[in-house]
Order: C-alpha cells, then structure tokens, then sequence
C-alpha cells in the first residue's frame, strides 16, 4: 500500500473562534503544499478547550460553529485534504445552552463529513465542562482504516483504542491539549502510554497537541506499530509535523496475537523461525 502522508498540527489555540478559524485554514493550506493527504488538529482547536484556554460556562456558539465547520470542509475539497478537526458539539436538546461534547469532525478531502467521535472518557476538570460521548467508530480516509480517541481516553483508558482496531483501524489519531499547567513530571508518563497504545496493538498512532507555552504536557509525534518514535515535534513552538506513514506496517499482530506475526515485534532477527518450532 502506499504511505500515508499525514500532517499534525501543533498550533497555537486561544479562546477566540475567529484566530483559531484563521489558524486552521493556514495550517490547512501548509498540509497541501507539503502533500499531506491528512492533517489532524488538537483538541477543541475550533474554540479553545474548556479546561484553561476557554472557560467551562462560555456559550456553545452552535450556529457559527456549524458556518467554521463547513468553512474547513470545503476548503478540504478545494486543497483535496482530508481533516480530524477538534472542537465541541452543542447537544441536540440544549441548542448551545448546557455543556457540549469534545468532539472530532471527520473529513475526508472530498469534503465529506464522515462523522463526529465525541470524547468519552472525561478528567474531572473535562467533567465540569462537557457531556460524555459514547462509543467509537472507525472511517475510511484515503483508503486506510483509521480510529480517532481524544487526549486521556487515549492516554488513560487501553480499550478504547482497542475497540478501533478491534474494527480493523490501522491508524488512530489522538487529537489531545495538555495542557498550560505545571504538570510536566506527567511528560513521561504521556509518552510511555501513547508507546504502549501503538506497540500494544500494532497500529500507528498519531498524536497531535496543542503549542501550548509556557507548559505542554506532551509531544505532537508518531508512534510506529513497533512502538518506535517515528516522528515528533518540538514543544512550546508551533510546528507542522508532516510524516509518511507505512500503513502495511500495522499488522495488529499483537491484538490478533498472531504468534507469528509477532516474531519481528518481540525478537527482530535474533530469533530464527526455527527456534521455536516444535518438534514433530
């Protein structure tokens, strides 16, 4: 299969719709020079995360959010890009009153909405300012199965990445914003999970945060199946981290446990095939 030209957008992210809509665009426009055939966007890019850059009360702006929302899909069918785009989801029964869903827009480069993942799994602080999602569905995005999980669902919580691959995802993007708080003993502890969620499962996980200054709490990178930093971006600067992604490489040979599959993950070339044959 070819690779997958992904692109991930450490950007910075303010309270205000009208700059991070700009931001998006620009970024939008550096992804189709640099031939990214996907760009993903941190969490809640649209209007700022609840927890520390908005606030958790301000108003769902549904109506202008929908007009950023189209905005963003059609200009992915005029640059032919596809787009996991964070930002929040006013409940159907709240019309922008109430607290909305984290969510990711889908879209592929044609400019077709594919679907919204709304985040699930919620910190606390998360809690006082959204409504859980439920469940998790995979998408079809340039002819690769991908999942999308949000920040610590996908940091804290195994089975949530394992139910998109258990539904043949090869990829999973990981839109996160961790965070502006002083809480950088965590940096390891993020990087160690998002290692063991691609290495656990054998699939590609591409994580994207926010540039958040003066603390970021986790590197934008890409992980490979193997569980080896395929790419990453600096913190606290705003970067575009373009990357090919070799999609055959995400086997899910260990969530199969494929015994065989599994060789080159658990031993390289130290270990002969015959090694552990058995005998007759």
């Amino acid at each position: 299969m070819k690779p997958l030209r992904s692109a991930l957008a450490q950007c910075r992210q303010t309270a205000d719709l009208a700059e991070n809509e700009r931001t998006i665009h620009r970024c939008l426009e550096q992804a189709a020079t640099a031939t990214a055939q996907i760009v993903c966007f941190p969490e809640a890019q649209t209007v700022g995360y609840r927890v520390d850059i908005s606030t958790p009360d301000a108003h769902v702006p549904a109506g202008r959010l929908e007009a950023v929302h189209a905005g963003v899909a059609q200009r992915c069918r005029e640059l032919g890009v596809a787009c996991i785009l964070g930002t929040e989801t006013p409940r159907d029964a709240d019309q922008g009153h109430g607290l909305p869903y984290n969510s990711a827009l889908v879209i592929r480069a044609d400019g077709a909405v594919l679907g919204r993942h709304h985040k699930a799994r919620l910190t606390p602080l998360d809690a006082i300012a959204y409504s859980p999602g439920e469940g998790f569905e995979t998408y079809e995005i340039c002819g690769v199965r991908i999942g999308v999980v949000i920040c610590f669902e996908g940091f804290r919580f195994p089975e949530t990445t394992r139910e998109c691959v258990r539904q043949g995802a090869q990829v999973i993007f990981h839109p996160q914003n961790n965070t502006t708080r002083p809480n950088d003993w965590k940096i390891p502890i993020h990087h160690a999970m998002l290692v063991t969620r691609a290495a656990e499962n054998t699939v590609w996980v591409a994580s994207c945060n926010a540039c958040l200054i003066p603390h970021q709490n986790c590197e934008t990178r890409v992980i490979a199946p193997d569980g080896r930093i395929h790419a990453r971006a600096e913190m606290e600067r705003e970067e575009l981290l373009v990357t090919d992604l070799d999609v055959d490489q995400a086997t899910r040979a260990m969530f199969l446990y494929d015994p065989a599959g599994s060789m080159p993950l658990l031993f390289g070339d130290t270990v002969r095939p015959e090694e552990v044959r058995r005998p007759a």
